[in-house]
């Protein structure tokens, strides 16, 4: 199974990077991961519907037709890490379609991504910035795959 994760910005603080390579590291061990990374919207922050729009395309444009896709949104449906990896293991065992998870730039997402959302997943209540989210996506996915593997990582 592939996972690609496709995402506004790039990780700035190097914390960040050190969390985010970590995870990478042990998620490779088992999956094949894929990041692309988008560059933010340039333009006039006037008119964000139109920033907002312009990325929604690019992102749309990276996102396999065939992958299911998991958009995250601080309104999606909150998953506990178990009901996560069950998602996982069942996609696994009959579909196995790749998973593309989509985390939006800073001022949100392009209705037509969530449109496209096979699943719109909320890490949290929490308003996250969109590299906290990736840090805690990549995390939540290693965790998954340990629950799968019944590895003693997520301490059931």
């Amino acid at each position: 199974m592939k996972f690609r994760l496709v995402c506004v910005g790039r990780l700035s603080e190097e914390w960040l990077r050190q969390g985010a390579a970590e995870y990478i590291k042990r998620l490779q061990r088992h999956y094949t991961l894929e990041i692309v990374e988008l560059k933010e919207e340039q333009g006039n922050h006037k008119d964000v519907a139109g920033l907002v729009r312009r990325e929604g395309v690019r992102i749309l444009d990276r996102v396999p037709n065939d992958a299911v896709a998991i958009v995250l949104d601080e309104r999606g449906k909150s998953l506990g890490s178990e009901e996560l990896a069950d998602r996982l293991q069942q996609e696994m065992l009959h579909a196995g379609r790749d998973w593309c998870f989509v985390i939006g730039g800073p001022y949100g997402l392009d209705p037509a991504l969530r449109q496209r959302a096979d699943l719109l997943l909320s890490l949290s209540k929490f308003t996250l910035t969109h590299q906290m989210a990736r840090l805690l996506l990549f995390e939540q996915i290693y965790r998954s795959g340990t629950i799968i593997r019944n590895e003693p990582y997520h301490n059931r």
